[in-house]
């Protein structure tokens, strides 16, 4: 997975926003008051979302890849340097064996070395760069310890372990949390199906009786009615589960697009 930068996602943001006002505008003005207005705001709402949300995906997996090829790495320089290496060649010799989307990154600080950075100048941008949860828990103490006088390389053999138990504890809660995550689509495909099923057995046959055809609301408007639910409860259910699953909001913007367009076809195929 490549690392997509900040200033990548503000791209996407503002080239999908625009996109999106676009295509609302332009139902506004051409669409107002028929049916079909509805469907071209919810297509203004995945323009708005899916770029992000892709983005927001790789983002995520090329930083778990960073973050679970670490102690690796770590356990990597200290058996480099078990061999009589100095702790710049045991990180040299590190970089030559593959860590997913860590090498190019620790490639680079070889690179900074080479060019006459020190360990900790090089350690230090290696940081800025990657910027995961737990690089900024490690990077900080390795620099403090050799700013110290300690010796730097007893400190990765107890880092590897630091890192591995946290990888640990986050892949059981993201394990403990998974089955709330599958409560939300549960949730909203129940709110489908009774959505559907009410429409289909209650609104429908209740139209074609004239007795009572002048106290409901006509099937049109009951159709537009749960469209307008649904969009609501895909939009926000997804940002839920994105927040319970992962810990952030942005998370959910690929289960809100996902929901969205779950919704979408099966409201317009069925009802």
């Amino acid at each position: 997975m490549p690392k997509v930068e900040k200033r990548e996602k503000q791209i996407a943001w503002i080239v999908s926003l625009a996109l999106a006002i676009v295509v609302f505008v332009t139902a506004v003005l051409r669409l107002w008051g028929l049916p079909i207005f509805d469907e071209y705001v919810v297509l203004a709402i995945v323009i708005a979302l899916f770029p992000s949300a892709v983005l927001d995906y790789v983002d995520y997996r090329w930083r778990r890849s960073i973050d679970e090829h670490l102690p690796d790495l770590y356990r990597a320089i200290v058996q480099s340097e078990k061999t009589g290496m100095t702790l710049t060649q045991a990180v040299e010799e590190a970089s030559k064996r593959r860590y997913g989307s860590l090498t190019a990154e620790l490639k680079r600080m070889v690179a900074h070395m080479s060019w006459g950075k020190s360990f900790e100048e090089a350690l230090q941008s290696f940081g800025e760069r990657v910027n995961t949860s737990l690089t900024k828990r490690s990077v900080p103490l390795v620099i403090e310890a050799s700013h110290s006088g300690g010796h730097v390389e007893k400190v990765f053999e107890p880092m590897s372990k630091f890192v591995q138990s946290t990888l640990l504890a986050e892949k059981e809660r993201q394990a403990q949390t998974r089955p709330y995550v599958a409560i939300v689509y549960v949730a909203f495909f129940v709110f489908l199906f009774t959505v559907i099923m009410l429409f289909t057995t209650f609104f429908v046959q209740m139209s074609d009786l004239p007795t009572l055809n002048t106290a409901l609301i006509s099937t049109d408007e009951a159709r537009r009615l749960f469209f307008h639910m649904s969009t609501v409860q895909a939009l926000f259910s997804g940002l839920v589960a994105g927040k319970m699953g992962e810990g952030t909001v942005s998370a959910g913007l690929k289960h809100s697009v996902i929901l969205l367009v779950a919704g979408y076809i099966a409201l317009k195929l069925l009802i």
